[in-house]
């Protein structure tokens, strides 16, 4: 377990190339470390461990009544709820069955890892498709730039290259643009859907669980409901059914405790703060950059903001000359080139785009 855990903070650490922005990585590296992280804690404490274990008097031999539960299911009675611990139940929703008591069944916790595993596919989806359609552009385009430290033949040799790669690829670049937004907004959708899959996965409780908690800590202790109870049950009811002797059906009634339900409710109350989280920054996201495409002056701002080195004047001279998609290569070179490099390629770009005249 803990190499897995090892390899996760491997997938988080910096790359060397980066090709987007911090909301992106927000999708693709800490929500799907969080959910691939989570779903190997479910699956250890789950198919390695006790997830369930269930009381009866009966001569039912306890693993069979365990196993049996596990796969077929548990419930809980939805009219005892609420009802006083201790004196009318012996635990919120575990009551006498009665005909026509309506029984709310627990499946979901069979599936949570491979939930959690899948969700984590669809995090890094978005940044699969960007990453294909980049097609390691500007990687390629470093040529060893980003030390800070380099041979200065070498530094004299690469920087011509990359400014005749602009030069050459002038105003071919809004595709590429235009499919990082794409990416963008498709980390957004993906998110609102994942969210929505998770309240139906939960039978319609997970929207609103996190206000719930939040709620539930302000009430006072003598008369306060734990909405995670009614989400997560630690303790629920289960019917075995067999053949008697005599041949006649045998009705057994037992209580199973789910401590797996302990991991499960701490792992969905951090979810829905995180994508509560992950939802605002990027809606925030999305704002900056409908203005990024509609003020010139802004993107000014935000590529000089990775390099102050860099002549404001020579910088917004470059940017006013080039269309959106040339911009936003020339900004994804500066995250990823030295800062003396960066500022020593627009000085150079400034003095070609005189040169040519470009309008």
């Amino acid at each position: 377990m803990d190499k897995l855990f090892d390899s996760l903070k491997g997938f988080i650490r910096p790359s060397t190339c980066t090709i987007d922005n911090k909301i992106f990585r927000l999708h693709y590296k800490f929500t799907v470390a969080i959910l691939v992280a989570f779903s190997m804690l479910v699956t250890a404490r789950q198919y390695f461990g006790d997830p369930i274990d269930c009381i009866s008097r009966d001569d039912i031999p306890s693993n069979l009544l365990d196993t049996f539960c596990w796969i077929h299911t548990t419930f809980s009675l939805e009219d005892s709820w609420k009802k006083q611990v201790g004196v009318e139940v012996p635990y919120p929703g575990v009551d006498k069955a009665l005909p026509g008591s309506k029984k709310v069944y627990h499946a979901y916790y069979q599936w949570v890892c491979f939930v959690l595993f899948f969700q984590a596919a669809f995090f890094y989806a978005p940044r699969y498709l960007w990453k294909a359609y980049e097609g390691g552009r500007v990687k390629s385009l470093m040529l060893g730039l980003d030390a800070p430290v380099i041979d200065e033949e070498k530094k004299k040799k690469n920087l011509p290259l990359i400014i005749k790669y602009l030069e050459c690829n002038l105003n071919n670049h809004n595709g590429s643009f235009w499919f990082y937004v794409f990416a963008e907004v498709l980390n957004l959708v993906n998110l609102i859907l994942q969210m929505v899959a998770m309240d139906r996965f939960l039978h319609g409780e997970f929207i609103s669980y996190g206000f719930k908690v939040i709620s539930f800590t302000e009430w006072d202790w003598s008369v306060r409901y734990d909405p995670m109870i009614e989400v997560f049950p630690r303790l629920t009811k289960c019917t075995f059914h067999r053949f008697g002797s005599s041949g006649d059906i045998q009705k057994h009634d037992a209580m199973c405790i789910l401590p797996i339900n302990i991991l499960n409710e701490k792992i969905y109350i951090f979810l829905w703060f995180w994508f509560c989280f992950v939802l605002i920054a990027t809606l925030m996201g999305l704002v900056y950059r409908v203005l990024i495409v509609m003020m010139p002056k802004l993107r000014v701002l935000a590529t000089q903001s990775r390099c102050r080195l860099v002549n404001k004047e020579h910088l917004e001279h470059i940017i006013n000359k080039l269309k959106i998609g040339d911009w936003f290569v020339l900004d994804l070179l500066g995250k990823n080139l030295n800062a003396l490099n960066f500022r020593d390629l627009v000085e150079t770009y400034y003095i070609t785009l005189q040169d040519s005249k470009v309008v």
